[in-house]
């Protein structure tokens, strides 16, 4: 195996969450294509954070990847199809510029060995690699598997769900113990029952 190989295959070269949320959240739309979806079922369905997921929605529905319906009932669905959306294309949009390592960027390279140095063409290599397999694929081919895929969100979502409900309850039982017992204060301000009847 080559070193250009091992460093796409052994997880070394890392998308950011950004990325990974926009790339879940498209395919959660393509899962369901009959509905608009709403970022608590996309938040639900994996266990991350809505506001993350909005941000990312937000650039998607900019970029013509996702509609936005605005709305009490609003939500978002998939602006293509699922066989034009290539996972590559969608990368190079949120991830932006990589720069694997310094001497990628002239302006704020510190290495003397710019320009002669064979390690950021094995790195250049490597990431022409890593884009040319992520062209390959599209949102389509992602969600080939759709039964099994919904079958681990629906559960997943429960289980979230079902959490959820449990701390909300604890929160009322809290509050609710709160309202009906005196505080420590209010019993040390009560006089104790004279009870010496001498």
């Amino acid at each position: 195996m080559s070193p250009v190989t091992e460093l796409i295959r052994g997880g070394r070269l890392r998308l950011t969450a950004y990325t990974n949320y926009a790339l879940r959240t498209l395919m959660f739309c393509a899962l369901h294509p009959s509905q608009l979806v709403r970022m608590e079922d996309v938040s639900d369905a994996y266990g991350i954070s809505r506001a993350h997921l909005l941000k990312a929605a937000r650039q998607l529905g900019q970029l013509g990847y996702l509609e936005n319906v605005r709305g009490r009932s609003g939500g978002v669905r998939l602006g293509r199809a699922p066989e034009d959306i290539v996972i590559g294309e969608v990368f190079r949009h949120t991830e932006g510029v990589l720069e694997l390592v310094e001497c990628f960027n002239p302006e704020s390279n510190t290495c003397p060995l710019i320009g002669v140095c064979k390690l950021s063409v094995l790195f250049r290599a490597g990431l022409k690699a890593f884009f040319a397999e992520l062209d390959k694929v599209t949102l389509a081919d992602m969600i080939a598997d759709g039964p099994v895929l919904i079958e681990r969100l629906m559960a997943n979502q429960a289980t979230q769900q079902a959490m959820q409900s449990a701390g909300h309850a604890v929160e009322h039982m809290k509050h609710a113990t709160h309202l009906t017992l005196p505080s420590e204060s209010r019993l040390s301000r009560c006089t104790p029952l004279n009870t010496d009847r001498s």
